[in-house]
């Protein structure tokens, strides 16, 4: 059979996205950990999506499809391809909002690493970076904001300033040092 006769499915692809289906399963209890600034961006962008761009694009789309021959419209399958991107990504943000559960660092009162903790660690060799530990939507390395699940995150969890902790790394372990914890908001 030809490829032109087979029905293309959008039901499956969450797994294609960064931090897709697979990335949510793999969460304890699946709880979807975030900050309220990161499900407020991913609310607005969901209702972007949903009330302006969407819209707009099955305009686009029905214009297309009016002006005949479908098979050869470019705008029409091209239309047709961001409204099947556009549904993934509704459905990607829907299941991440739903699992959501929002901490807000500021509120946090420990001594301890938990979610949303600004940590100061220094290493070996004495150098010091900070880092905040946030949920897997949010993550930026070079803000220094890293996942609560990610290597460097579960390690810090639960300690406190003054204790050291292993961290396993390619070539073997490295030992931090918590220097502080803190709680602050921030976006």
């Amino acid at each position: 059979m030809s490829k032109a006769f087979t029905k293309e499915s959008d039901e499956s692809d969450d797994d294609d996205l960064p931090g897709g289906s697979d990335e949510l399963a793999k969460l304890p209890n699946r709880r979807n950990y975030m900050t309220p600034s990161c499900a407020a961006r991913m609310r607005a962008e969901l209702k972007q999506i949903l009330t302006v761009d969407r819209p707009e694009l099955t305009k686009v789309v029905a214009w297309a499809a009016s002006n005949g021959d479908r098979s050869e419209n470019a705008d029409y399958t091209y239309g047709k391809r961001k409204l099947r991107e556009m549904d993934r990504r509704i459905r990607f943000l829907q299941k991440r909002l739903e699992a959501a559960e929002i901490i807000d660092p500021a509120l946090q009162k420990s001594d301890r690493v938990l979610f949303g903790a600004t940590v100061e660690i220094s290493n070996e060799s004495g150098d010091r970076k900070t880092y905040r530990i946030v949920g897997i939507d949010e993550t930026d390395v070079r803000r220094g904001h890293v996942s609560w699940i990610s290597p460097i995150g579960s390690a810090l969890l639960n300690h406190k300033a003054g204790e050291a902790v292993t961290l396993r790394v390619p070539n073997g372990e490295e030992e931090l040092e918590i220097i502080s914890v803190r709680y602050e908001a921030f976006e």
